[in-house]
């Protein structure tokens, strides 16, 4: 599928490789989006410098000396060191209003690429709840999948299962050796809520009684060893849990694919081939009977420069069915890609390292992220107890009812003000989230996150009730748009903002930038909204030139739906 800007794209990159070429300078073309006024993309030209042994600037000229004008160039003009590119706007205009109404939901989804890519998000240990801390995990997790998808790509979700570490063994003692009656109640009636009680009491008994402690320790070895009966256990244990957290991740819009127990990679013999390669390694050692790698070779540094893989008992850890883990993926998939808690850092980097000793032929992407935190006020002074997803669902839920009381309860019944609330509520959430990028922390602001005028999901979502008002409204048929009518400068920059979905999409994907998605999008809104004050619509007298308007509402209320749903958004019709 070929769109417009990005035809203009390619013509302009194939133009400016030819004068390259021509001007002996050897070096890879990457586009620009310049500042308003200044072009529909520019070339920079300060790496030239050194090769040319020229100013940046009299390299661009020279450069744009040379371009000749094609399909889609108007005009090309030096700005210091940058070569500006002017796109023909009577050609953009109908070719992008025309793209988008024809493709309608799939406006903006690239070409599909044969190739299949493994998402892993979440993988929260089933001893409970999923907690606020880790909210950014599955969001972020599941908007790479859904960017992915858009991008092209065959994608698979995947949840790691932790089916054999102390956390879930902890639970499974719990379970079978605790009365329902003596562990905490819940707050919510979730299967999760209700099951963690046992592994808290558990945890505490544990620590106080040997006892305790040591029969726990025999559910982890005799798992660890692949004991069937013992992973049957931690199974039932925590089956109730991943129902739970199952339902808090459907509840804002996420689905799992597959779900892959770490316990697999022991029963199937792999990570004992792990085991075998790592051994066979320089750089292993040997230390009171356990196996482990020197990382220092390969800058680790402190503590840290031991890895072991394999205990003095002969159980492996974690870390060591990671590296299974990640061989079997690499079996499966043409690119893998992870999501994790800044604090998994070391790890991640111990098992890229592990990983190549292996001969493993794929390396994972990972996503790092750091952890939300939340401002004063109730949820924050639960004093006693962790602050859980399902929290900041319904506190969401319920700022957004809230709003949407204030604003239309007089002429809303109590079911539709819901309705819309659980809509914009999730919204909140999900875009506060994905708009700050992984790495940067996030302290969690609700005035931000339902704001209706700023860079927020409400503000997105009312564009897009406001374009589907306006089209309730009409009374001409969307049909023969001449859309060189369209001349108005707030008319001519939306178009242009619709026509560059697709390039952000791929530029999104190319980078694993979720947060490029909401930055696009409040461009759109504010640019929507400036189009809107400028240019009447069901008011305009000239027939061909309101029914060019309502085509150009129609394409914005399509891209604006189909970017929420790259979030995992609702575009309501109504707020």
């Amino acid at each position: 599928m070929i769109y417009p800007l990005d035809d203009a794209r390619k013509e302009i990159t194939s133009l400016l490789k030819k004068v390259l070429s021509q001007l002996e300078y050897d070096c890879k073309v990457k586009l620009e989006i310049p500042p308003g006024g200044l072009g529909d993309f520019a070339f920079p030209c300060f790496s030239l410098a050194p090769i040319a042994k020229k100013s940046p600037n009299d390299i661009a000229k020279d450069i744009a000396k040379k371009i000749e004008k094609g399909k889609w160039i108007e005009k090309v003009e030096t700005n210091g060191a940058y070569v500006n590119f002017f796109i023909d706007n009577k050609n953009l205009k109908n070719s992008t209003i025309k793209s988008i109404l024809i493709n309608q939901k799939n406006y903006g989804y690239l070409a599909k690429k044969n190739k299949k890519v493994i998402v892993e998000h979440t993988s929260a240990n089933p001893n409970g709840p999923l907690h606020v801390g880790r909210a950014r995990n599955p969001i972020i997790g599941d908007t790479i999948v859904r960017i992915f998808k858009a991008a092209g790509y065959n994608v698979e979700s995947q949840f790691y299962l932790d089916d054999m570490g102390k956390q879930v063994a902890i639970l499974a003692w719990g379970v079978n050796n605790l009365e329902l009656k003596d562990v905490p109640k819940p707050e919510y009636s979730k299967p999760d809520h209700q099951t963690v009680g046992f592994y808290q009491l558990a945890s505490t008994l544990m620590g106080k009684d040997e006892k305790v402690s040591k029969q726990i320790g025999e559910i982890v070895k005799k798992s660890e060893e692949g004991e069937q009966k013992a992973i049957d256990l931690v199974h039932d244990a925590y089956a109730p849990v991943l129902k739970g957290i199952n339902e808090s991740l459907n509840h804002i819009n996420i689905a799992v694919d597959k779900y892959v127990p770490e316990s697999n990679f022991v029963r199937d013999k792999s990570v004992d081939f792990v085991v075998e390669k790592l051994k066979q390694s320089k750089y292993c050692g040997k230390e009171e009977g356990a196996f482990y790698l020197d990382m220092e070779p390969f800058g680790i540094q402190g503590r840290n420069t031991k890895f072991v893989f394999l205990r003095k008992d002969g159980t492996t850890l974690y870390a060591t069915r990671d590296i299974a883990y990640h061989l079997w993926k690499a079996k499966h998939a043409d690119l893998l890609v992870n999501v994790l808690g800044e604090d998994h850092k070391l790890e991640s980097k111990q098992v890229e390292i592990a990983l190549n000793l292996v001969g493993a032929k794929m390396i994972p992407r990972v996503i790092f992220y750091s952890f939300v935190s939340l401002p004063g006020g109730k949820m924050s002074t639960r004093r006693g107890r962790v602050v859980y997803i399902d929290d900041l669902i319904d506190e969401c839920v319920k700022r957004a009812y809230d709003e949407v009381k204030k604003r239309r309860g007089k002429e809303l019944s109590e079911k539709k003000m819901k309705e819309i609330a659980e809509k914009i509520g999730i919204g909140a959430l999900r875009y506060n989230i994905i708009k700050v990028q992984p790495e940067k922390d996030i302290a969690f602001k609700w005035e931000e996150a339902l704001n209706f005028e700023g860079n927020a999901s409400p503000f997105i979502q009312y564009s897009h009730a406001r374009a589907c008002s306006i089209l309730s409204k009409k009374q001409d048929e969307i049909k023969d748009v001449d859309a060189t009518l369209l001349n108005h400068d707030s008319e001519i920059d939306l178009i242009k903002k619709l026509a560059r979905f697709p390039i952000v999409i791929d530029d999104a994907c190319e980078g694993c930038k979720p947060h490029s998605i909401t930055n696009y999008l409040f461009e759109v809104a504010s640019q929507f909204n400036q189009f809107y004050r400028d240019c009447p619509v069901l008011p305009e007298k000239n027939n061909k030139l309101r029914i060019g308007r309502l085509a150009l509402v129609d394409s914005t209320r399509i891209v604006i739906q189909n970017g929420l749903d790259l979030l995992g958004i609702v575009a309501p019709e109504e707020m």
